[in-house]
C-alpha cells in the first residue's frame, strides 16, 4: 500500500521510535466559512407534513458563531492535528488570507489552493435544533472554480500523491478529480456524501467506481444502491474498501471476500454540535492508513477524533492536549493503544 508509515530509529538513534515517511495526501473538497446557529426548540414541532409544498418557516435562534469550515479543510485540519502535512486542494476567494494563515500554522499545506479573482469563499449557514437535527444552506461562491484545478501539477510539485480524498465539492470538480485519479493511477477516496441527494445514478457510478476507499453513512449506503441500481455486493466489488459510519452504532469496514469489521464508537465527553464529526472520522481513518495500522485501528482513531469535534461548536476548535492516547486506551484497550502510541507522539495540538 502506498500510504504507510515506518517504525525505526530516529536520527538520534532512539530504537522503536516512529518515523513517518513522506506521505502525500491531497484533500480535495469544499472550503468555506461556517455560520452556525442553535435553535432551542425542535424543527419537527413546526413542520406540517401535509403543507410541505407551501413550507415557510423562520426560527428564532439564540446563538451565532462564525467558524472556519468546509469539508476539505476540516479533514486536513484533523490530519495535521495527528501529525501529517496534508495538501489542501480547492478554490477560494481573496478573503481566504486569514483562514490560510490559520491552516498553515497548524500544519496544512495550502499552496495548491486556487484563488478566484471574482468570487468570495463559500459560505455554509446551518441551524441545529435541540434534537441535533440540522437545516443548512450552502453558497458556492469560489468553489465553482475548483473544476479548473488539475491534480498532476500538484503531484509533480509534491513529488507524487499517495492518496487523493475526493470529498463534496463543485460537482464538476469532483468528476474531474475522480477521472484524473483513475487515468493517472492515483489511489483515491470516494466521499460524495452530501452531494448524493441531487446526483443521478450514472453520476454516482462515475464518482465511486474504482475507488480505493468508499466512505458513506448507512443512509447514504442505501441511497447509493437505490440510485445506481447496484446491490451492496456489487458496489463492494467495484471498490477496494467500504467504510460505513452508523452513528451511535459505530462503523463498519468491508472488503469483498473478507469478514466485516465492526468498530464501536469512542465514548463522548460531551455532545454539543455534530457539525464536522464525519470529517474528523475521515481524518482519523486516513491518518491510520498513513501510520500503517490495521483498518480496525483506523476506524477507532477516526471515532475518537470525532468525539473531540462533537464536544464543541466549530469544526477546527478542538485540542488534543495529550489526551488522545489515554482516551484511546480507555476506549479500545491497552494493546490497541500500544499499536498507535509511536505515531501519536507526532500529534500537534
Amino acid at each position: 500500500m502506498a500510504v504507510r508509515a515506518e517504525v525505526g530509529s530516529t536520527e538520534g538513534g532512539c530504537a522503536g521510535a516512529a518515523r513517518l515517511t513522506a506521505v502525500q495526501i491531497a484533500v480535495t473538497g469544499s472550503i468555506a466559512m461556517d455560520h452556525l446557529m442553535t435553535f432551542p426548540g425542535r424543527f419537527a414541532e413546526s413542520i406540517v407534513v401535509e403543507q410541505l409544498n407551501n413550507i415557510s418557516l423562520s426560527f428564532l435562534v439564540d446563538d451565532l458563531q462564525i467558524k472556519r469550515g468546509g469539508i476539505a479543510p476540516n479533514i486536513s485540519f484533523g490530519l495535521a492535528a495527528l501529525g501529517l502535512n496534508p495538501l489542501l486542494v480547492g478554490s477560494v476567494g481573496e478573503d481566504f488570507a486569514e483562514y490560510r494563515a490559520w491552516l498553515d500554522r497548524h500544519g496544512v499545506l495550502t499552496w495548491p489552493v486556487r484563488v478566484s479573482e471574482t468570487k468570495h469563499t463559500a459560505r455554509f449557514v446551518c441551524t441545529t435544533d435541540a434534537d441535533n437535527a440540522q437545516i443548512g444552506s450552502f453558497y458556492t461562491g469560489a468553489m465553482a472554480e475548483a473544476r479548473e484545478i488539475e491534480l498532476k501539477p500538484i503531484a509533480d510539485k509534491a513529488g507524487g500523491l499517495d492518496l487523493v480524498i475526493i470529498s463534496p465539492n463543485d460537482p464538476e470538480a469532483m468528476q474531474r478529480h475522480t477521472d484524473e485519479c483513475r487515468s493517472r493511477g492515483y489511489d483515491f477516496v470516494a466521499d460524495p456524501s452530501q452531494q448524493l441527494a441531487w446526483m443521478d445514478g450514472p453520476g454516482i457510478k462515475r464518482l465511486i467506481d474504482g475507488a480505493t476507499y468508499l466512505f458513506s453513512n448507512d443512509y447514504e449506503d442505501s441511497l447509493i444502491s437505490q440510485k445506481t441500481g447496484w446491490s451492496h455486493e456489487e458496489i463492494l466489488s467495484r471498490v477496494g474498501t467500504r467504510v460505513i459510519t452508523r452513528g451511535k452504532d459505530g462503523a463498519s469496514i468491508e472488503i469483498a471476500g473478507q469478514p466485516r469489521i465492526d468498530v464501536a464508537i469512542a465514548p463522548e465527553t460531551a455532545r454539543v454540535d455534530p457539525t464536522g464529526v464525519g470529517d474528523a472520522f475521515r481524518a482519523g481513518f486516513v491518518a491510520g492508513l498513513a501510520w500503517g495500522v490495521s483498518l480496525e485501528r483506523c476506524a477507532q482513531i477516526g471515532s475518537l477524533l470525532s468525539s473531540y469535534v462533537v464536544a464543541i461548536v466549530g469544526t477546527q476548535e478542538y485540542r488534543l492536549q495529550g489526551s488522545f492516547l489515554p482516551r484511546f486506551e480507555a476506549s479500545y484497550g491497552a494493546a490497541a493503544a500500544a499499536e498507535i502510541a509511536p505515531y501519536v507522539r507526532y500529534a500537534r495540538l
